[in-house]
């Protein structure tokens, strides 16, 4: 993935999900950085909205209402995108919903709808942009989630669409390196993060979903989208915490299964539930980052960051090191 990107600055980034959530935090971090961008969600308020924002503050956009599950209005998303700027150089993959509960409980229609808007979202989305992309070289990121290592009791479908993810991610990547081309591909995996994700779920349960802890900013989730537009990565966690999930997982699959009840609880508030039927089949409320979450929000990432900049970690825990062994010597 060794691909040479143009600086943010110089970029057309077109988003999915971006009237709210990692979407718009990442469209608001973009222009904030000058770079251009191409907004999309079925919300047509909230989308006028922040582009007017973000022309306001002096940053360049434009949007198209659609909905991910349709390829059609993927479409007509690439080509606003050049048709206002002359094509684009990232193509984030966001769109996403959730459904709480059961799986035998939910209905056939609840999980096709989440499959079309997080998986076929994703697939629809990079083979619509994928020729381009081809042409003019550039990035695809998708949004998996730690989910994409490991099911989630409550919130199985998602796990199981964000697993589809990972594995059409990847396969994609293959398919590109043996063509050779000039795009990389990206798989961004978050942990909990305070977006709006549990107001705007599908709930079967009788009580108000929310994150298990530790919960992390959007902000965070966006700089890591961001740096693979430029610097690309096959794969980024977002938070520290969720990391040590999968890697418990996969350690200790059975142990981390027994488990199952807690993280269950750990995802259920004492509130009564305050709107079942979410954003699933229809824009929520939308035009917020940031969700609900009451307890503390970690603003960033040691493990995070760690990542994107391995070179400076490196050299910073070898100095670490070396100064340890240094006043080591002088006590002995």
């Amino acid at each position: 993935m060794a691909h040479a990107h143009k600086p943010l600055a110089q970029q057309v980034i077109v988003i999915t999900g971006a009237s709210s959530g990692i979407g718009l935090a990442t469209a608001r971090m973009a222009a904030r950085h000058g770079a251009r961008v191409v907004l999309f969600s079925r919300n047509a308020e909230a989308l006028a909205a922040i582009q007017e924002e973000i022309t306001r503050e002096g940053g360049e956009a434009t949007h198209v209402v659609g909905d991910v599950g349709r390829r059609e209005d993927l479409q007509a998303l690439a080509d606003r995108a050049i048709e206002r700027f002359g094509g684009f150089d990232t193509w984030v993959n966001d769109a996403g919903i959730s459904i709480f509960g059961r799986l035998e409980e939910v209905s056939d229609e609840d999980s096709d709808r989440l499959f079309q808007t997080n998986f076929w979202g994703v697939v629809y989305g990079s083979l619509v942009a994928v020729p381009h992309l081809k042409r003019r070289g550039g990035a695809l990121i998708n949004l998996g989630s730690i989910a994409s290592d490991l099911a989630i009791p409550l919130q199985a479908m998602y796990s199981a669409s964000k697993h589809a993810i990972r594995g059409f991610t990847d396969g994609l990547r293959a398919e590109l390196d043996m063509d050779g081309a000039p795009v990389s591909v990206t798989l961004i995996k978050p942990g909990s993060i305070d977006t709006p994700l549990p107001q705007h779920a599908r709930n079967y349960t009788d009580r108000e979903p929310q994150l298990p802890p530790p919960v992390y900013h959007p902000d965070e989730v966006a700089r890591a989208i961001l740096h693979a537009a430029v610097h690309p990565q096959r794969e980024i966690y977002v938070g520290g915490g969720g990391r040590v999930m999968t890697g418990f997982k996969k350690v200790a699959p059975r142990t981390f299964e027994r488990l199952g009840s807690r993280l269950a609880g750990a995802q259920l508030s004492q509130e009564p539930p305050r709107d079942p039927q979410g954003a699933l089949h229809r824009p929520g409320q939308d035009g917020h980052a940031r969700g609900e979450y009451p307890g503390y929000v970690r603003r960033t990432s040691t493990y995070t960051r760690a990542q994107l900049h391995p070179l400076a970690t490196g050299a910073v825990m070898a100095g670490v090191g070396l100064a340890a062994a240094a006043l080591m010597k002088r006590r002995a």
